[in-house]
């Protein structure tokens, strides 16, 4: 499945190229914000690595592809890949296991968005043993699918209950607009917070971001990066987070037919923008690790 021959490298591209639509996982501008606060936290082996392993289209921008999952997700070639954005946990549980939850509809193990992850940090990792396994695997979709995957984890709604879908069946209203709580917390959330504290100007909100991270966050930074038993990338343990704010703070006080207004959109932002630091500095931090291991093996 993911072998690609000349026309699947012909499809890839090809929708590299395309225009990125706002669709399910954090949305565009979500995604974008924690590609960008990652590549703030590249070392320069792993930065000369994801520029040569980035499309032409990026132009050097991991940012610029980072909702290419999305946008592919709905064609032909890769209907597969839709599992891979979330993973669904027992309702009311508000709780995680790897065993239990990560499988797929039609109960495929390890299809899940922290499959996902362990999966292509596996293959980005695999380039290490030599350039006969890098044929093995496409390395500009195993980038972007895990720089993906690990920002649709950090949302709290892509680890959800199942019986509503993370959200996507609760009905609510978001000030006057009909929506789905789900939606709510991919755009909607970062949308207001951009109308009403950026000036309507991503950039500002991700400066403001990066500075919390500088200046509040400074000594969380490297408990966010860590992961046990020397582990590359640690999926798990930002699910298991990320049902834990489902639970607090996404479906509490959002009921079916309910509007959520300011009290809402004022105490769940900085859930949000916290999420989204979280999910820049552990990318960037899993990308060091998988490239630092490449350059040592590479000098050896």
């Amino acid at each position: 499945m993911m072998h690609m021959g000349d026309e699947r490298v012909r499809v890839l591209f090809l929708l590299l190229l395309m225009p990125l639509p706002i669709v399910l996982g954090w949305g565009k501008e979500g995604h974008y914000a924690i590609c960008k606060i990652a590549q703030e936290y590249l070392s320069e082996d792993a930065l000369f690595s994801v520029k040569q392993l980035l499309p032409d289209s990026a132009e050097g921008d991991l940012a610029a592809v980072c909702s290419w999952a999305d946008a592919v997700r709905f064609n032909y070639h890769y209907r597969w890949s839709s599992a891979l954005h979330y993973v669904d946990t027992p309702d009311f549980k508000c709780n995680y296991e790897y065993c239990r939850d990560c499988h797929d509809s039609s109960k495929h193990k390890h299809r899940c968005v922290t499959g996902g992850i362990y999966n292509y940090t596996m293959q980005l990792k695999s380039a290490d043993a030599g350039p006969s396994s890098e044929l093995n695997y496409n390395l500009t979709e195993a980038l972007l699918f895990l720089s993906h995957f690990v920002g649709d984890v950090h949302q709290p709604l892509h680890v959800g209950f199942l019986g509503d879908l993370g959200g996507n069946s609760i009905t609510v209203r978001w000030y006057r607009r009909k929506t789905n709580l789900h939606h709510v917390w991919d755009d909607m959330i970062i949308q207001s917070a951009l109308k009403t504290f950026y000036d309507s100007d991503l950039s500002i909100m991700i400066q403001a971001i990066q500075r919390n991270i500088t200046d509040n966050w400074s000594n969380d930074v490297s408990i966010w990066e860590h992961c046990a038993h020397n582990y590359t990338a640690c999926p798990d343990r930002y699910a298991s987070e990320s049902i834990s704010l489902a639970c607090k703070f996404a479906y509490k006080n959002a009921t079916p037919g309910s509007t959520l207004e300011d009290e809402y959109f004022l105490s769940r932002l900085p859930i949000v923008e916290k999420r989204l630091a979280q999910g820049g500095v552990r990318l960037a931090a899993i990308l060091n690790r998988i490239f630092a291991s490449k350059t040592r093996i590479a000098q050896a």
